[in-house]
């Protein structure tokens, strides 16, 4: 499983590339949004390129009982993470190119300095305890 639009049928196969240690890039969407649908393609590619991660569709509205509380000001919005470590998570242009720089320059990261940059601000310590995504999946059971 490198790709899957998350329900309730897969969950538990995320939470356990998550607790693997895979990285997880997830994209938060809408089903109504335009732009969300135009982008889906582009991400998929971005998963087909990167067999050794997990992608996941994600989509805001069916999934509200595990996304419900995070603040998605606009779509699409990433989540990356490794592990316990939530790398990156906010809106970005739906631009494949951008989405693939921010992938590789974020895999490329030694494990201790993700953990110094997860650490780094106030934003990301709140990304740490807000949006990490096997938090959320557990709490939505």
């Amino acid at each position: 499983m490198h790709s899957l639009t998350l329900d309730t049928t897969n969950r538990a196969q995320l939470a356990a590339a998550i607790e693997d240690g895979r990285w997880v890039v997830a994209c938060l969407c809408a089903a109504w949004c335009g732009t969300c649908g135009s982008y889906r393609a582009a991400f998929e590619e971005l998963a087909a390129r990167h067999p050794d991660k997990t992608f996941a569709w994600i989509d805001i509205e069916d999934q509200a009982d595990v996304v419900g509380d995070l603040d998605v000001e606009n779509f699409p919005t990433l989540l990356l993470q490794q592990g316990d470590t939530v790398a990156f998570f906010g809106t970005t242009l739906p631009d494949a190119a951008l989405a693939e720089r921010l992938v590789q320059a974020q895999a490329e990261l030694a494990p201790e300095e993700l953990a110094r940059l997860a650490a780094s601000s106030q934003e990301r310590r709140d990304w740490q305890r807000d949006c990490n995504l096997l938090s959320l999946l557990e709490q939505a059971g």
